[in-house]
């Protein structure tokens, strides 16, 4: 891929997630999101809808990934300008055009992409439509790139497209507009990887699936290039773990923002049970934010279909903070573990620190005392005690909503407000930093 410019800044992530803005973004002023301000901001936008545990287990894993995430501060796309460095000889697009990956992708490539097949849209050399990519996210599960769509190409050819993502593409081309859209690269190697698997798992699960609240994959393709997949994407701003981990440069969580954020997931989580579907990973790296303020649940590679009739299942599966104390202890409900999950992640965004983070002991079934406790109403309080009942009675989705704390949100203006402080604030980080580096090279040089 192209290579990063100076206008880049490296961070420190805990998620692989899409963060990016621009020059216009960014503010100097830090003070937080009031509901003050709130009152005297009209949203332009609207909510969317559609026993004691067993030891632990060697698979679960007790703590996040936390992959480096490149932040630019100035994304401009040139019209048509080049994706990457030039590549020597012809496209190996231009060469073959048959219509399956059997006689398109020759060798090794064949194979070891054909269980995608259904997935990929085949003809297309997504270089030709995607371009100017700019790196915002490295993490272990590949790169995330910001790119926009072509103002030129063809799109009555991108036949795997969502139908509503396809109109508003060609709406935007025929308005001159610039789309800007997320790119996930995934490599691929003669001899596979689990990391295709899992993909596979995730497209099937996903497929037909769309909910405002979910984060979907819009399309898939093979770029011949780099041996690599394309997922083409929604692109977002950051994960909850992101604005969470800003909590130490002083950032403050108001609860309406928390609550905000618990109603999303919420919905989120109401649509997959009315198709039996368990997440099973539900943490703050999970859950994107848009740059309309809109929390989207993303990675379903732990994800499970059940049947209402028989959800019962015995893999133990997603990370020890979150994780709900059946999981560890054997066969358990599929379709109840989600809401302690949310419970943990409601106790996270409050205390800047997942439960149990601090504790040496196995986690427990309730949650850790919070700090300050008086801090917070009645109904935070309520919802947190109900999140972590036991399963069999612990209540889902849908009587949460009903909630008292998760229906006094704040509104997506004071979101989109709390993401312009992030960048305030992870803009002072920077030049700090820098100057830090500064600091410690002069005096090397003056030893």
């Amino acid at each position: 891929m192209s290579a990063v410019g100076a206008q880049h800044r490296l961070l420190s992530s805990r998620s692989d997630t899409f963060g990016v803005h621009s020059d216009e973004e960014d503010e100097e002023e830090q003070a937080l999101p009031t509901e003050e301000a709130e009152q005297k901001t009209v949203s332009p936008f609207s909510a969317q809808s559609a026993g004691d545990a067993a030891p632990f287990s060697p698979s679960i894993s007790s703590a996040p990934v936390r992959p480096s995430i490149l932040i630019t501060n100035n994304i401009n796309f040139a019209r048509d300008g080049p994706l990457t460095a030039p590549v020597s000889g012809s496209s190996p697009f231009s060469a073959v055009t048959p219509a399956t990956p059997n006689q398109r992708y020759r060798g090794w490539l064949s194979e070891v992409v054909k269980p995608l097949e259904e997935f990929i849209d085949e003809p297309i050399n997504p270089r030709e439509y995607y371009l100017n990519l700019t790196a915002v996210a490295e993490g272990e599960n590949g790169s995330v790139y910001a790119a926009r769509v072509s103002e030129n190409a063809n799109l009555a050819r991108l036949s795997k497209l969502p139908p509503l993502i396809k109109a508003q593409d060609v709406e935007g081309q025929a308005n001159g507009e610039t789309m800007s859209i997320a790119i996930k690269t995934v490599p691929i190697s003669p001899s596979g990887s689990t990391k295709l698997d899992e993909l596979r798992k995730e497209l099937v699960m996903l497929r037909g699936l769309m909910h405002g609240n979910i984060l979907g994959m819009h399309a898939l393709y093979v770029d011949l290039v780099e041996d690599c997949l394309w997922i083409r994407m929604e692109l977002m701003e950051r994960s909850l773990a992101d604005v969470v981990v800003l909590c130490e440069e002083g950032l403050v969580l108001q609860e309406r923002v928390i609550a905000r954020f618990a109603h999303d997931t919420l919905e989120a989580l109401q649509f997959l049970r009315s198709h039996n579907i368990a997440h099973r990973d539900i943490r703050s790296d999970n859950l994107l934010l848009n740059s309309q303020g809109v929390l989207k649940l993303a990675d379903f590679s732990n994800a499970v279909k059940v049947s209402p009739d028989s959800p019962i299942v015995t893999d133990a599966v997603g990370i020890l903070y979150w994780q709900a104390p059946e999981v560890r202890a054997g066969p358990y409900n599929a379709l109840k573990i989600d809401i302690w999950s949310v419970g943990a992640t409601v106790w996270e965004l409050a205390q800047a620190a997942p439960p149990f983070a601090d504790s040496v002991d196995a986690p427990g079934d309730r949650w850790p005392r919070l700090r300050k406790p008086e801090i917070f109403s009645p109904a935070f309080h309520e919802f947190l005690r109900l999140c972590s009942e036991p399963a069999s009675s612990r209540p889902d989705a849908q009587a949460l909503l009903k909630n008292s704390f998760v229906n006094n949100t704040c509104g997506r203006p004071v979101v989109g407000q709390l993401l312009q402080q992030c960048i305030a604030i992870e803009k002072v980080v920077s030049q700090r930093q820098e100057g830090e580096e500064g600091e410690d090279e002069a005096t090397l040089m003056i030893s």
